[in-house]
């Protein structure tokens, strides 16, 4: 990997440390949106370790229980970890505000779903159009859909 790589990624997951440390440290009552998008807390297992990892996102979308996130990781050329442990086990939980927590199963959106979300996607920020022209690397956009309860 190379230096540039290693940085940015620390660089982000220090970035998810302080955002989930100011969330937890507030009770929750500073860190729930961010450019004005709802954050969830993904909770998801490590395609590698087999760990719960918890990553802080920003979902731009949300309709009927279920939640879109967008696989950017800031229009870095490679997909985010996060993004590829989900696509390994799109078993996942994500924990929405007031710490409501709602199991998901993720999977990607085909070409045809993204196509008619990412104008509202840009919408909710505009930030996504620029991640997408840094990259030559198609943004995958991601549907969390409640799972079923037995």
């Amino acid at each position: 990997m190379a230096l540039q790589d290693s940085l940015a990624d620390t660089q982000m997951k220090l970035m998810n440390l302080v955002h989930r440390s100011i969330r937890t440290l507030s009770f929750g009552r500073v860190g729930n949106t961010v450019a004005s998008m709802p954050v969830v807390e993904l909770h998801a297992v490590g395609r590698k370790s087999g760990k719960m990892r918890t990553t802080m996102l920003t979902t731009p979308l949300h309709k009927d229980g279920s939640y879109v996130i967008v696989a950017s990781k800031g229009g870095d050329d490679r997909d985010p970890e996060w993004y590829l442990n989900i696509v390994a086990n799109p078993d996942a939980t994500l924990v929405i505000e007031d710490g409501i927590r709602v199991d998901v199963t993720a999977r990607t959106a085909t070409a045809i779903e993204k196509a008619e979300m990412w104008p509202k996607i840009v919408d909710a920020y505009k930030g996504y159009a620029n991640y997408a022209k840094k990259t030559d690397r198609d943004i995958p956009v991601v549907i969390c859909e409640p799972r079923p309860q037995p």
